[in-house]
């Protein structure tokens, strides 16, 4: 699933015309560059959710067949939030495990290293970060495989996950709820396991962070 229904508004005034995972770095949308590094990785079954300006993210992706991949959309009339939003697409996911990434980021991860990455008895499996310094507090410790909502040194939420669908079995359909709120729990029950990723990562998350990035790829 790539979450791509938000509004976008550090954005502003980009997103007032263009949703967020549709803007371009060296030429190519987000979102694009999200679709290309799935289908590398054989994850080729794809749920988009979309709310502002959603028709023109459909209307640029289709089907996903140029892609080589299978979209399909789950629409919110209004944002849900990362937990609501992936709670309403819960019977487009299907009842196995899936993989979730926002479709803000930019990254060179391999989502390959996904494919079989929970734990039996686990719900969720992040994907954590250097602190950026957007987000010096960090968000979640990593004590070897496990991951602890605190710790002597924390590490940043890269938006980029695996989970069952049962962690969000408890969310209403059409609700907003925060990811956060969903994993916490199950962190101190010892459900939530993660990995520290040290490749390429940028959240594009205001035109001088969009523009710098730009400007550094061209290069």
């Amino acid at each position: 699933m790539i979450l791509a229904a938000g509004r976008g508004e550090r954005m502003r005034p980009l997103t007032d015309a263009l949703p967020k995972p549709l803007l371009e770095v060296a030429g190519k949308p987000l979102i694009a560059r999200h679709l290309e590094a799935l289908a590398r990785a054989h994850m080729t079954d794809i749920v988009i959710n979309v709310s502002h300006l959603g028709e023109r993210i459909e209307s640029a992706l289709g089907d996903g067949r140029r892609f080589d991949v299978r979209i399909r959309y789950s629409r919110e009339d209004e944002a849900l939030e990362t937990a609501g939003g992936i709670a309403k697409a819960l019977p487009l996911l299907g009842e196995e495990a899936f993989a979730v990434v926002n479709g803000d980021i930019l990254t060179d991860f391999d989502f390959a290293r996904l494919h079989d990455v929970l734990a039996p008895d686990a719900l969720a499996h992040l994907v954590l970060i250097d602190n950026p310094p957007h987000h010096p507090g960090g968000d979640f410790g990593l004590e070897g495989p496990a991951v602890r909502n605190n710790g002597s040194s924390l590490l940043t939420f890269s938006g980029i996950g695996v989970y069952r669908p049962a962690l969000f079995s408890h969310i209403v359909p059409g609700t907003k709820f925060q990811l956060a709120a969903a994993l916490r729990p199950q962190i101190e029950s010892g459900r939530v396991t993660g990995e520290h990723f040290r490749g390429r990562w940028h959240d594009v998350g205001t035109p001088a962070r969009l523009a710098e990035l730009d400007h550094a790829l061209r290069a």
